[in-house]
């Protein structure tokens, strides 16, 4: 199932994408009575899935990134997958959705893109062992772990360089029915590819990264995880069109704009 954020312009609604069955070519939206975790219950309010426009498909409390899960990331980056896993917070006012900009932070010189898989969190767990880890898995969507790559080089630390505003789109929709283990990951600008990577290269497993991080925190309905990002990261520039996409799930794009 694919489960979208959507607004028809005065509302905004969960809702769940799909073919009705006397129109099996048209997608449309059918409209959510609350929130989606926990159980599905329908308004029974459809839209034409091109009348309405997609958000970000969850409103995360926090965004947990994990750096460097890829080898050849780790090496284009200068250095090896660490021995434990790096894990940075992202806030959840760097959320943007599908066809929502990019802005331009004013505090950098040198931002790229960092096209990732996403899972997102359908309860609120701690401690979970690893036989307990699809029970707390609502589904998956694409990411782009935008980031000032100078700051990051030159303050030590992530939260400024993968914090600011609209640095993390998420979207178009939610897959809850999807196999994550080995997933074609890629990235455009302009229609270029610069990124090609599949989930089954990352040096830790979705499983294993959910036990790692709820050893120390409590995830909540709709907190994402960042899975990490394979090789080709890069500059955008002002004006640029980034693309994420991940089998199996859609693609996520985005247009780079300046601020003001």
């Amino acid at each position: 199932m694919r489960i979208v954020r959507f607004s028809t312009g005065d509302s905004f609604s969960f809702g769940a994408v799909g073919s009705p069955r006397e129109q099996p070519g048209e997608l449309v939206v059918a409209e959510l009575d609350g929130h989606p975790y926990g159980g599905i219950s329908l308004t029974g309010r459809t839209f034409p899935l091109a009348d309405v426009q997609l958000l970000a498909p969850v409103l995360p409390s926090k965004i947990v990134g994990i750096g460097k899960n890829y080898a050849d990331h780790a090496a284009e980056m200068g250095g090896t997958v660490p021995e434990v896993p790096i894990v940075f917070l992202k806030p959840s006012t760097a959320v943007v959705g599908p066809d929502a900009p990019i802005v331009y932070p004013e505090i950098s010189t040198e931002v790229h893109h960092e096209a990732e898989l996403a899972v997102v969190i359908g309860r609120l767990c701690r401690d979970v062992p690893a036989e307990r880890v699809p029970e707390v898995v609502f589904g998956y969507t694409c990411a782009n772990d935008v980031t000032a790559r100078d700051l990051q080089r030159s303050e030590g630390q992530w939260a400024r360089a993968k914090g600011f505003d609209t640095s993390c789109p998420l979207g178009p929709w939610v897959e809850t029915e999807l196999d994550p283990s080995n997933l074609a990951v890629t990235c455009t600008v302009n229609g270029e590819t610069r990124q090609s990577g599949r989930t089954s290269e990352m040096v830790r497993s979705i499983t294993d990264l959910i036990v790692h991080v709820t050893a120390a925190m409590t995830l909540l309905p709709g907190d994402v995880i960042l899975t990490g990002t394979p090789a080709g990261v890069g500059p955008l520039q002002v004006g640029d069109e980034v693309a994420v996409t991940v089998e199996g799930i859609g693609t996520l794009t985005n247009r780079v704009i300046k601020r003001g």
